[in-house]
């Protein structure tokens, strides 16, 4: 094994740091939920996306924090009072209510 190849091993890990650790436990997780959970029971969900599917892009776009935060504002929208409809995640992080 060359310096080249040593260094590149190197980046890798870097690219996967805590921040990306958490990201991927917390994906599994509601990926679980998706696959043995929400089947069964009825579906309950009044947005588009889903709120699962909400909280994995939420995740992967900024990070465990900003991301769980994201789809906890999102679950806690996801109710009989709320009309729902289509609610994509944002393209730059903010907790402030989109004005329409």
């Amino acid at each position: 094994m060359n310096s080249k190849d040593t260094s590149s091993i190197y980046l890798r890990r870097q690219k996967f740091g805590i921040s990306e650790f958490f990201t991927r436990i917390l994906v599994g997780i509601i990926r679980f939920y998706q696959k043995y959970i929400s089947p069964l029971k009825p579906p309950t969900c009044r947005f588009t996306p889903t709120c699962s599917s909400y909280a994995i892009t939420a995740l992967q776009r900024f990070g465990p924090l900003k991301g769980f935060l994201l789809a906890i504002k999102r679950i806690l929208r996801c109710n009989p009072f709320n009309p729902g409809g289509y609610d994509p995640v944002p393209i730059e992080f903010s907790l402030r209510r989109k004005k329409r």
